[in-house]
This record gives C-alpha cells, structure tokens and sequence, in this order.
C-alpha cells in the first residue's frame, strides 16, 4: 500500500536549499574535513557560490552532463552542489576505471565539461585522458569524444586543450543566482559494471535530497554529529546518504581519498566520529584490523548494508548502539528502506526495515508475475518519489526496469513481515538454486560469520550435474587462527539445513586479487570464474 507524502513540507528539495537552511543553521560548523581539509559551511557556500559563476560563464546551463573524476573531498562537494544549483547534471566518474571504461562514461554521458584530478592515488589521470582524446594536447574536442568540449584540470599537469583550476575560475563574471528545481536531474549514476553496458541511472533532486533526508533521520544524525563515510563520493551511497545526507542533518562529513582501515580507524578516534556508514566488508575490515581493540571511539550510530552475525560485531565491538541496517540500489537514489534508531535493537540487528516515507514497496513471484503472500519470498518491486527517470539514452534496457506502472523492477530477493517491514535477502541473480531450493548468499555467509576463526566469507554457486547449483565458500581466516575446509564444512553442517551447507569451502587470504568494486564490494563474478576452474582441474581433491 502507498502512503503519499507531502515531501516538500518535510525537507527541502534541491541541493541549493538544502545548503543555504544548513549555512542558516550552522555557518561555523565543519562541513567537510579530510585528514588534508577543513571547510566550514559557510566557507563551502561561499566555494559553491565562485564555481557556480564560472560554470555559467564556460556555458553550463541546465540539463548539461559535467564530469567530475575527483577523489573523495570539499572540492568533489562544491563542485557538486555548484553543479547542481544551475540545474545541470554530474556525471561522477568512478576513479577505479580504467581508460577505455572512463572513456566509455564520457562518450555514453555525452559530458561536456570535465574536472579531472591530474593525479591521484598514483593514478595519472590525465595520461588516460591523452588516451581516450589525444587532441586534449592541442584543442579540444576530439572526435573520438566529440561532445567534450572542455577539461578543467586540478593538479599542475595540465594539457594545452586544457585550463587550470584557478583559470577556470578568474573566468567566472558576476554572481549567478542558482536555478534549480525539485524535478532537475542532479546525477547521472552510473552501475557498477557488473553488466557489460553500465547504465546511468538518472536522479532528480528531489529523490536524493528527501532520501538523505530521510536515511539520515534514521541513522539518528544530529546538529554537530560528525559522521565517517568510508564511500567514494562518486558512488550514489556517497553522494545521497554520506555528503547530502550530513547536509540534510547539518552535521560534519570526515572522509578520506581512499579506505585503509587503520587509516579510518585512526581519524575516527581523532576526530571524534559519532556514525560511520559502510557495507559488510567495510565493516569487517574494521573489526578485524589490528590496532581497532587499541582505538577509543565514541561512535554511537552506524549505516550498514550488512548481515545480522556484522551488524551485531559492530553493536558490541564497535560500540555503535544504535546501528541501523538499510537497503537499496542505485536506480532508488539509492535508500528503499531502512531501520531507524529508536527500534529495538533485535529489529534493528536482523535487518528488518521500514520503507521510506511515501515509498511503495511489492514482493513479486519470479515465475509467475503476482504478488506473494506476506512472509514469503520474491522479487522487490519499487514505487515512488526515489525511483529514477529511467537510464540515460537507453530505452529498451528503461523499458525493461520500469514497468508502465512505474514500478522498479530491482532483481533483488526479499519478503514483506506481517508488519509491513522489507528483508533484503540477496540479488535474484545470486540466488543458488540447489535442487528444487533456492539458497540466499547472505544467509550462508552470515552463518560462516559466526564461527570464531572465520574473518570473512563469500559464497557463490557453482554448477552442479545433479542438483543444477550448488554452493562454494571462499573463506578468510582471523589472523593466527588455522583451520582445514573440512573442519569449517562440519562446524557449519550443525548450523543450516543440509541444501544450503557448502558443497565446497576454499580458504583464501583475502579477496584483493580476485577484484574489488569501488564501494568495497567483492566482485563475485571473478570468484565464480575462479571455482569453475579449480573444479575443472580437479584441484580441490
């Protein structure tokens, strides 16, 4: 059942008002800080109000697509909001592509003014772009990407075709009031690439703006809360519910270019965080880090994307008392439900939300088309005013996840309680289906959680010739603990029915080598590849 909100009596709606009622708040408050930076808000505002004149004057206007290929930091967040106080469109350019991938975004999103960072992380960004358009050396555009017109480049390595940051803005004139609107596209949201055509999902003001507003009230943030986002700002989960999700709030976002664990660990002790927001392995890698028993935080919150076995290590490890657990996707900018921090903890822990406000959510059977009945599983269908408009400059594929109801079809696995709360249980396409049974990943892995000598685990399913699909762990063990698959396999055997028990289990080190996502996300793709080999090869005896 809908319930209508009236959103614009809750919060405010584009990027520009939700700055000016923070600055109106708090003019002196941290709003970024970086173990580099800090900016306060009014500092930011007066930032915002410069590159918003000199994006005016190179001609952006809105509707206009401008890349952002920046790392995490105050000036990733001017650019943002300045973007999207003329109603123009960013286009964040995930900083772990390579070359042919960045140039694809560019050419897909049609971009027509580019922020590039010359170097980051050791990563020479402008030698991919001399790849991508090699006339960035003499004048731009390209006609391998025609529609980029111009590069403003941050760093000292600056190509001819190109302008320095502090020219691009002396060019900006007088000040240029902003023009935004609730219904403006401000993100163009690229997948994460797990298909061979990322898409780019299109998201308006309002939908992010109300998400943060709403994922942040939950999460319990408060004036002055400083709040430690491990997530790249490019991600949608870094740009709603990290950097406008503090807006919203009026609290201070601590970030940093790059997650190191003991890095993140340290600044949130030095910085006194109150929240962080991460995913399950985020989260583990702070657990499980060395020097976390030596760190005095005082975090009282956290947002997680993760199992009950973390979220309760990161109630009782990490003392974060009124973590909440929240479900989404990029295409719903991104929160879909989340639990807030006044429930009750066993609520809280087992993952077990509440839509947004005004937000419609359907539990649909995969095969044939109709509702389920509460309590069991299905596909999750989305309603409402998170939805994106569709994907940028491809019908068919908008076609395909938006029904002309307007429905979003997620691809995820859930169920709805008797009391209207989602559970999120996997993604349909990682279901295992064992026999005539269809086994979660999560559900698995937060059992192997569980066990004392088991740091991390993963599961996929494999190819099996009697039961269709079977699963296949990839564990990682606490350090100085040993144990044999075996052992592991017996301990689970006694935890879970019999069909969801691994079939094979694989200690590992870690899962650096296998590929990361940029939000941290074991890439399971190249675990399945991986499995499939050593079956092939008979090499796991």
């Amino acid at each position: 059942m809908e319930n209508p909100v009236e959103l614009a009596a809750v919060c405010p709606l584009t990027t520009e008002d939700v700055l000016r009622r923070a600055v109106g708040i708090a003019p002196e408050l941290e709003a970024v800080v970086t173990p580099q930076e800090r900016v306060g808000y009014a500092e930011l505002a007066s930032e915002v109000a410069t590159i918003r004149s000199a994006l005016a004057a190179a001609g952006v206007g809105r509707g206009d697509h401008v890349g952002v290929c920046l790392g995490n930091g105050p000036r990733w967040v001017a650019l943002f909001l300045a973007i999207g106080s003329l109603g123009a469109v960013t286009v964040g350019v995930n900083t772990r592509l390579r070359a042919e991938e960045i140039g694809y975004v560019l050419r897909q999103s049609r971009v027509k003014l580019l922020f590039l960072a010359d170097r980051l992380l050791k990563i020479d960004f402008v030698g991919m772009l001399r790849e991508i358009c090699p006339r960035v050396d003499r004048e731009l555009p390209d006609p391998a990407v025609p529609e980029l017109t111009s590069v403003v480049v941050l760093g000292d390595d600056v190509p001819d075709g190109a302008l320095p940051w502090a020219e691009f803005l002396a060019a900006g004139g007088e000040p240029v009031q902003p023009r935004c609107t609730p219904e403006d596209v401000l993100l163009l949201q690229y997948t994460s690439g797990t298909t061979s055509r990322p898409k780019g999902a299109l998201l308006t003001h309002r939908g992010m703006c109300a998400d943060a507003f709403f994922s942040g009230g939950r999460l319990g943030l408060r004036t002055g809360d400083r709040f430690y986002s491990a997530r790249p700002f490019f991600h949608v989960a870094g740009s709603t519910l990290s950097v406008l999700g503090c807006l919203q709030q009026v609290a201070t976002l601590v970030a940093a270019e790059r997650f190191e664990p003991g890095d993140a660990l340290g600044l949130m002790e030095t910085e006194r965080c109150t929240h962080f927001s991460g995913n399950d392995t985020i989260a583990l890698m702070l657990l499980n880090h060395p020097d976390r028993p030596e760190r005095r935080l005082v975090l009282r919150g956290a947002w997680l994307a993760a199992s009950p076995t973390i979220a309760r290590r990161v109630i009782d490890e990490l003392g974060a008392a009124e973590c909440v657990v929240g479900y989404g996707l990029s295409e719903a900018s991104p929160n879909v439900a989340q639990s807030a921090w006044w429930e009750p903890e066993e609520v809280r822990v087992a993952g077990r939300m509440r839509p947004e406000p005004g937000v419609a959510v359907r539990i649909r059977d995969v095969e044939t088309g109709m509702d389920c009945p509460t309590g069991t599983r299905g596909e999750i269908l989305v309603r409402g005013w998170n939805v994106m408009r569709g994907y940028y400059d491809m019908p068919a594929e908008t076609a395909e996840a938006l029904d002309r109801d307007g429905w979003l079809h997620t691809g995820d696995i859930g169920l709805l309680d008797e009391s209207g709360r989602l559970e999120f249980l996997g993604r349909e396409k990682d279901i295992i289906r064992v026999g005539g049974e269809n086994v979660a990943p999560a559900e698995v892995e937060n059992v192997l959680h569980g066990h004392p000598k088991i740091r991390q685990a993963v599961v996929v399913g494999v190819p099996d010739e009697r039961l269709i699909e079977v699963p296949f762990a990839f564990v990682v063990l606490n350090e100085d603990r040993a144990a044999d698959s075996g052992e592991l396999l017996d301990w689970a055997k006694a935890r879970m029915a019999g069909f969801k028990v691994p079939r094979h289990l694989l200690v590992v080190e870690g899962f650096e080598r296998f590929g990361m996502t940029a939000s941290a996300k074991v890439q399971k793709r190249q675990l399945v590849a991986h499995a499939e080999r050593l079956l092939r090869e008979g090499a796991l005896g």
